[in-house]
């Protein structure tokens, strides 16, 4: 079987990463299923452990997770996710993305959450995160609303990341 093919990765300031995905409907099911695979190859490929459409300039509520950093693949594909519940209790952790390559920050989220989601077949399941799983479903269920990890930090320490990026883009085009 051949590898799906890997779909370019927007990069901060594009707009569409500040734009609200819309709800995937039955007649998005086709689409979904064939840009899930693609999804994958891609955030595996990057490497990176999640990846919402937003950030492939598919602007459709649709997230892949897979947190094994080795061959022995565990994909997560969440269609229409939600947070239905979250700890009172907070944790902070190291978070990078693949919109803002080679950044990190530490962002203070619940530390654990519950999503109810749709799987490809439509089925109705929930997964509950703790720890690394919580983060990653938190950042990437923000990707959805256009929320990005760096809008969790101060003003000074987010315009910092943000014109260091922009450098580094700019140096790349170059080269």
């Amino acid at each position: 079987m051949t590898e799906p093919e890997t779909l370019p990765i927007l990069f901060v300031p594009d707009p569409r990463l500040r734009a609200k995905a819309k709800p995937v409907g039955t007649a998005d099911a086709d689409r979904v299923r064939a840009l899930a695979p693609r999804m994958l190859a891609t955030m595996y490929a990057a490497p990176g452990i999640g990846l919402a459409a937003p950030q492939i300039g598919e602007m459709l509520r649709l997230v892949v997770i897979d947190l094994q950093k080795d061959e022995s693949r565990q994909p997560l594909v969440l269609v229409n996710p939600e947070i239905v519940a979250e700890s009172s209790e907070i944790a902070t952790r190291e978070e990078g993305c693949l919109s803002l390559p080679g950044q990190y920050a530490d962002v203070t989220r619940p530390a654990r959450v519950k999503v109810r989601y749709l799987d490809l077949d439509g089925a109705k399941k929930e997964i509950e995160g703790e720890g690394l799983l919580s983060a990653c479903l938190q950042h990437e269920i923000d990707h959805l609303d256009g929320v990005l990890f760096v809008d969790y930090l101060s003003a000074l320490k987010r315009n910092m990341l943000l014109r260091k990026l922009a450098k580094e883009l700019k140096a790349k085009a170059r080269d």
